[in-house]
């Protein structure tokens, strides 16, 4: 059964290969780490997410963007001094490797650095982590961690970082390359702040 984690635990499983559910600067999340396969198919089962809608990977600086294998243009760079750490998910291309690791039909990889000290901690010990909101797939996210462990709690889930209330906005979803942009999903951030940036 689905039980609450300290900070120390829900480190401890992540590396282990288990799916935790963590807070994060807009919703509660599940996270998995990038490294564990068998847990990132879990996640994609536990929140019975399509195969082919691919889950965001977290990190916690830029630095750990050069490990993961994708291409971090000029455009993608902009985009990041500018709204990171916060809710803006950068698209940029990636192996096909990777891509198909988080679920992604095309060579590409969404990429963010959350605004949330405690997510942050979590990530700077486990290194990247896929992590997708706290909730079945296309139903409303969960902001605290008693709904996820109404929703979700079971042997899929091994444990629910608490972190309060989380009350944010979805973050937004830009895809960058080439030089052309395109916003994938209006969240917080509009779409006029990043062409302000961008154009």
């Amino acid at each position: 059964m689905t039980e609450i984690v300290d900070r120390s635990q829900a480190i401890h499983l992540l590396l282990d290969g288990h799916v935790v559910a963590v807070p994060t600067d807009t919703v509660y999340g599940l996270a998995a780490s990038l490294w564990h396969d068998d847990a990132v198919t879990s996640l994609f089962r536990l929140k019975d997410r399509p195969s082919h809608v691919p889950l965001p990977v977290l990190v916690h600086t830029l630095n750990p963007i050069q490990e993961i294998d994708v291409e971090w243009g000029e455009s993608a760079q902009q985009l990041a001094e500018e709204f990171w750490p916060g809710p803006l998910t950068i698209v940029v291309s990636a192996s096909a490797e990777l891509a198909q690791r988080v679920g992604g039909s095309k060579a590409s990889v969404g990429v963010r650095v959350p605004n949330d000290e405690l997510l942050l901690s979590v990530l700077r010990e486990c290194g990247p982590l896929t992590v997708s909101s706290a909730n079945t797939h296309g139903e409303s996210p969960c902001h605290s961690a008693a709904e996820v462990l109404a929703a979700l709690g079971g042997e899929d889930l091994a444990g629910v970082l608490d972190g309060g209330e989380r009350s944010g906005e979805i973050s937004t979803v830009v895809e960058v390359g080439d030089g052309l942009w395109r916003v994938l999903r209006e969240g917080s951030i509009s779409s006029s702040r990043i062409a302000d940036v961008l154009d």
